[in-house]
């Protein structure tokens, strides 16, 4: 599909990236920047690595393919600093977990590329190149969101892009995009957050008991904080609005226990594993 592919800031992702599209020949030559030095250094001599350049601006300079895959907050900064640099007619997508604020604000950057938002719905509480893998794509969804002036040829060969590395994709809205990942990624992030800030006030001992059903509920509360912090910030409305309608849930099981009504309890228990039972998550 491309001739050279460009990744900007390998990490978990990134990196996962460089990986696939080198094993599965979409790109006959991948290349990578990094801001730390040892990072460079980590890609370098790599067979998934073609080069790394120093400068980000060196390293798109002849590829039809970049991918930005920094931390939400560094991605219209890192867009702006490339763009002069930026070859005719390339396609430039992200990673980001947020995509109103950073669709709209690379269109405004403008240009003789393309950029089309995705949101690979991939990775894990764990960070960093070391953890990388190709197989990190596989069977999972991801989401392009174009605005309503992308050329449809650039939707199409972002949405094959994903395909080709064995994802389910979604088209969508920014917008609508930020609002289904607020409830069914960021919200479940803060709530396990709330558990463990909870649970910390208590007595530590207690800790020790716990078993798989504490373990898996707060997983998500290992990742990043600095990276979540950035991701509430780009997407404060739409989780605000998950909350306000968590809470009324919450509060809904609130008053059947206080009220001892027990079939209403038993009623949420029962909708509640129905939804998880039919929930596809791999």
């Amino acid at each position: 599909m491309f001739q050279q592919a460009t990744i900007l800031a390998p990490g978990l992702l990134g990196a996962s990236l460089l990986m696939a599209l080198k094993q599965s020949g979409l790109a006959q030559r991948t290349v990578a920047w990094a801001r730390r030095a040892e990072t460079r250094l980590e890609c370098t001599d790599q067979d998934w690595c073609d080069a790394v350049f120093p400068t980000a601006a060196e390293a798109v300079a002849d590829s039809d393919l970049v991918v930005l895959c920094p931390p939400v907050e560094h991605i219209v900064p890192l867009l702006k600093d490339i763009a002069p640099h930026l070859a005719p007619g390339a396609l430039v997508t992200d990673v980001g977990s947020t995509k109103s604020l950073i669709c709209r604000d690379a269109r405004a950057i403008g240009g003789d590329w393309h950029f089309v938002g995705s949101h690979p719905m991939t990775g894990s509480e764990k960070s960093g190149l070391k953890h990388a893998c190709p197989k990190l794509f596989p069977g999972r969804a991801c989401f392009v969101t174009p605005l309503t002036d992308t050329p449809a040829d650039m939707v199409e060969k972002t949405v094959r892009l994903w395909r080709e590395l064995g994802m389910e994709v979604a088209t969508t809205s920014p917008e609508k995009h930020d609002e289904i990942v607020a409830h069914i990624s960021h919200l479940p992030h803060l709530l396990a957050t709330t558990l463990c800030n909870y649970l910390a006030t208590q007595d530590q001992t207690w800790g020790n008991f716990a078993g798989g059903g504490l373990r898996d509920t707060t997983r998500v509360a290992s990742g990043d904080p600095a990276m979540w912090k950035a991701i509430v910030t780009h997407n404060k409305e739409e989780i605000i609005r998950s909350l306000d309608g968590f809470e009324r849930e919450l509060q809904r099981l609130r008053s059947a226990l206080y009220n001892e009504q027990f079939f209403e309890v038993l009623n949420q228990l029962e909708h509640a594993k129905e939804y998880r039972d039919r929930l596809r998550i791999k």
